[in-house]
């Protein structure tokens, strides 16, 4: 049976992990991120996501180091986003610990960046992150700018040239959905499962171990991630997959 796997995703500004709301990143969780990677290294999760927020690039630096110290400790394959614009931001990235590497905005802007990162590191290093959000029909549009920016393109469209120009993974979040503690878009992570042949990551809106289910079960996300949820919970990531493994889901053994 393929295996599933639950990510935790750290969102940092200014080196500080940050609660994210709409894409809003106000709440300091950790004033150091390696004590929440300290815990998940406990707490078997299969993957970490690091994803630099801030909003100016002048803390890259501060990402960079945390990046560098992360990896030192971290036992599962870290992917690292936020502020790659080019291979070089990319290269960067893999030269401070990270395993693949997250794009968004730049991707959308500039596609030819997914082809050139496929090129230089391989597919499998490549996440195109799609951020989503309705528009006045009903659809899902992509929206870029960490939320500012709505696009007249439909993510699922976006999502089937960001494959054929070399994802090799996807992660896929809503803006109404991040935070919100409601569950994932479901029909949003459905849709771009349906019309993609590489694994989806649903992101954005868990509250409870059964919005993690319903990715898998209603969604047929192939990894399911959170952020907040699993920073609030003692042994959070474990009780987590517990829970998924008793419902019949298959995953790396606790």
């Amino acid at each position: 049976m393929l295996k599933n796997r639950l990510i935790a995703v750290i969102l940092l500004r200014r080196g500080q992990v940050v609660q994210s709301v709409r894409f809003k990143h106000t709440n300091i969780i950790h004033y150091d991120p390696i004590h929440a990677v300290e815990s998940f290294n406990r707490w078997a999760v299969d993957e970490i996501v690091l994803l630099d927020v801030t909003r100016e690039k002048s803390g890259r630096p501060l990402f960079l180091d945390a990046l560098d110290r992360i990896s030192s400790q971290c036992f599962v394959p870290l992917s690292a986003g936020g502020w790659v614009a080019d291979p070089a931001d990319a290269r960067e990235l893999l030269s401070h610990g990270a395993d693949k590497v997250v794009v968004n905005t730049q991707a959308f802007q500039s596609p030819r960046l997914v082809t050139e990162l496929a090129g230089r590191f391989g597919s499998q290093c490549v996440v195109v992150s799609i951020d989503a959000v309705r528009d006045g029909a009903g659809d899902w549009q992509v929206v870029v700018d960490r939320g500012r920016s709505p696009q007249p393109v439909s993510a699922v469209d976006w999502a089937k040239r960001a494959v054929d120009l070399g994802a090799g993974e996807l992660f896929v979040n809503s803006l109404e959905h991040d935070g919100n503690r409601k569950g994932y878009a479901l029909d949003l992570i459905r849709a771009v499962g349906r019309h993609v042949n590489a694994p989806v990551i649903a992101m954005g809106g868990v509250f409870t171990w059964e919005h993690l289910a319903l990715g898998i079960e209603e969604a047929g996300a192939d990894a399911v991630a959170a952020a907040n949820i699993f920073h609030y919970t003692e042994q959070s990531t474990k009780k987590a997959k517990q829970y998924l493994i008793d419902r019949g889901h298959g995953f790396r053994a606790l």
